[in-house]
């Protein structure tokens, strides 16, 4: 009788899981579909879902009007390289919160996290003055550096938290046997919490691609990334749906492939320290 009732619970969460998933992903199957349809039919009432006519016209049409690539290689950029940069700066922060913790590191480790509580506009014309003043505005090294700033609390923390379970005995034997800060860090700590920071990395980079706020008011042109390339298919004339269906299409697809192929390491990196 309790394995038939086990089984039961079994089929029905996995059936929930199911549901969910779909649910979740409807969108962007609806997306999908969407960008293969001309205009009217992506605005015809009540919608086709898969009988109609397929085109290519929106993805030909989005390249010739946009540079595709250009936006593809500031996103790579920017996200690639904000994550590298909080690696650098968070590695070294998250250690000295794990292991030399001091008597304010909990409550700075709350301040860290509130930042993120703030809404984003209440800081934006500071930022945009700041930026301004520097140069800074539509480069890609000013979206880079405040990508960074954005996500570091993120990557601290999670990287906090994977290093919390590290015993500490290993550590103090590396010393013992003379290893020096960098060389703890580099060679001890860092291999033995890969898992974690591979699933930090994989995180941030799809943080700051999907970064829409700050893309969208800091960048014009040259450094505009993918989800200004989004954006740019509403207009005062209104939404052009297929088309705007396609670009997103585009602009999605390598960071979903990128999760599909890294999502082992995504979930043993989470089960290694985050969520626990």
């Amino acid at each position: 009788m309790a394995r038939h009732v086990s089984t039961r619970r079994r089929w029905f969460v996995t059936v929930i899981a199911w549901a969910i998933g779909l649910l979740m992903f409807f969108p962007i199957l609806w997306t999908f579909i969407t960008s293969f349809k001309t205009e009217g039919e992506a605005v015809a009432s009540p919608p086709s879902f898969l009988f109609f006519q397929w085109t290519l016209e929106n993805y030909v049409e989005v390249q010739r009007r946009s540079d595709y690539f250009r936006h593809f290689s500031n996103s790579v950029f920017i996200s690639f390289g904000s994550t590298l940069i909080g690696l650098v700066i968070a590695v070294p922060a998250a250690w000295a919160m794990a292991f030399q913790p001091g008597k304010h590191t909990k409550d700075l480790l709350m301040w860290m996290l509130s930042t993120k509580m703030m809404p984003a506009v209440g800081v934006l014309v500071p930022i945009y003055l700041i930026f301004r003043d520097l140069g800074l505005l539509d480069s890609r090294v000013g979206l880079t550096v405040i990508l960074t700033l954005i996500d570091l609390p993120i990557i601290i923390w999670m990287l906090y938290t994977y290093f919390k379970e590290i015993p500490v005995d290993i550590l103090e034997a590396a010393r013992m046997d003379g290893a020096g800060l960098w060389n703890e860090i580099l060679y001890v700590l860092t291999p033995m919490a890969v898992p974690g920071i591979a699933s930090t990395l994989l995180l941030n980079i799809i943080l700051a691609w999907n970064e829409a706020f700050w893309t969208l008011n800091l960048s014009a042109a040259k450094a505009a990334p993918l989800t200004t390339f989004i954006a740019s298919y509403s207009s005062p004339e209104g939404l052009f749906y297929a088309k705007l269906s396609a670009a997103s299409t585009m602009a999605i697809a390598p960071i979903l492939i990128l999760g599909w192929f890294s999502q082992k390491q995504l979930v043993r990196g989470l089960t290694f320290g985050a969520v626990k």
